[in-house]
């Protein structure tokens, strides 16, 4: 059979996706270029596909997000509240397990650890020195992390800075640079350029005040971007990826030589702000899967999308709990059965709220049937009366 008539037939069918007919498509001309498929046998595989799909589509009235809760709840029991380093470097950690899951689910503003993934475009990625040199202009470089000494003289009132010139080169900065970005606050006392000493008086100030203002002067940014305390690089199949301990995908994302399609971050309201609505949505899927995969935990993806579906459906973030989804159900009942009950039902009465009882909690609460499998469905019986 000729490949324009299989695309053609595949095409013709409607109750299909567009996903499952292009999957259906290559490897029906797969096949046949094998081996000719006669059009029968092709009729008979895309029935057969058609068969399958309406099988697996949920039944009307199924309560889909009772058993995604289920599904995902059951296997968060058996989490452990654990927190992954990464290898040969303790103090950069990411949080996983139970934590992490609860973090996503709030969407919390900024997580407890995060941490963004740097791919590198073509030329960089397999040249340890370009790579090494990326992650050199994204780490954040302070006053405080290349100074040898930091002191503060309470008698003088002053504060001093002694510099080291292998931390200046590891760092690829000069005396001088550092010197113009400590001198912008215009409090420079004396510069020993010999041996690399910088004196600052702050003026006449009180002895709070100058620890307020060495704590300033050690938070100098004087390179990289901000919010990324650490990068490091490690040698993947793909080739070099660093990994970043902070996370600031808007000020990555201008810097050469990094793979602006590749590289994400563990922060998804940054992915949100930065990327939109959808990119937010795949991340808390991402997210949520890798999770219970490290745990060795497995879920099927379509409760996590129906999770990630209600967290993004109104196009931007929503928590689960009583200042996100739950709290913005229509019904009192419901409201006042998840938390704060009193308050709720105090308000609504304030206010003369009606609750049609639509969902599930609220007809449990009077008594009613809920609507939910055989509960969707309404008979009315029809009265005869007696032919006169």
């Amino acid at each position: 059979m000729k490949e324009e008539k299989i695309i053609e037939k595949v095409d013709s069918v409607e109750s299909l996706p567009l996903s499952i007919k292009n999957e259906l498509k290559n490897k029906l001309i797969k096949v046949n270029r094998k081996q000719k498929l006669s059009e029968k046998i092709v009729k008979n595989i895309i029935d057969e596909t058609v068969k399958q799909y309406e099988d697996s589509l949920v039944e009307p009235g199924e309560a889909v997000g009772t058993v995604a809760a289920q599904s995902i709840g059951e296997p968060g029991t058996q989490m452990t509240l654990s927190t992954f380093h990464y290898a040969g470097v303790a103090e950069m950690n990411v949080t996983l397990g139970l934590p992490r899951i609860i973090e996503i689910v709030d969407v919390r503003r900024i997580p407890s650890t995060p941490v963004m993934t740097v791919h590198l475009e073509e030329e960089y990625k397999n040249d340890p020195r370009k790579a090494k040199e990326i992650a050199t202009r994204i780490e954040e470089t302070k006053v405080k992390d290349i100074t040898k000494k930091i002191l503060m003289d309470v008698i003088n009132m002053e504060v001093m800075l002694e510099f080291d010139q292998e931390i200046l080169s590891k760092q690829n900065l000069t005396f001088e640079e550092v010197f113009k970005k400590i001198d912008a606050l215009k409090k420079t006392k004396s510069v020993d350029k010999e041996n690399m000493r910088i004196v600052l008086d702050p003026g006449n100030v009180s002895l709070m005040k100058l620890r307020k203002f060495m704590t300033r002067v050690k938070n100098i940014k004087l390179k990289g971007v901000k919010g990324i305390e650490r990068a490091l690089i490690r040698k993947e199949e793909e080739g070099y990826v660093i990994y970043t301990e902070g996370s600031n995908l808007t000020g990555v994302l201008k810097i050469k030589g990094v793979d602006y399609k590749r590289t994400t971050t563990n922060d998804i309201r940054e992915i949100y702000s930065v990327l939109g609505i959808e990119a937010a949505r795949n991340a808390i899927i991402k997210e949520i899967t890798s999770v219970l995969e490290e745990q060795g935990l497995e879920v099927d993806q379509r409760h996590i999308m129906l999770l990630a579906d209600q967290m993004t459906k109104n196009g931007e973030l929503s928590s689960i709990g009583r200042h996100g989804l739950s709290g913005e159900k229509s019904s009192v009942l419901a409201k006042a059965a998840f938390e704060v009950t009193t308050a709720h039902l105090f308000e609504a009465g304030k206010s003369g709220a009606e609750d049609d009882l639509g969902g599930v909690t609220e007809n449990v609460i009077v008594g009613q049937p809920i609507p939910v499998g055989t509960g969707i469905v309404k008979l009315a019986m029809k009265s005869f009366g007696k032919e006169e």
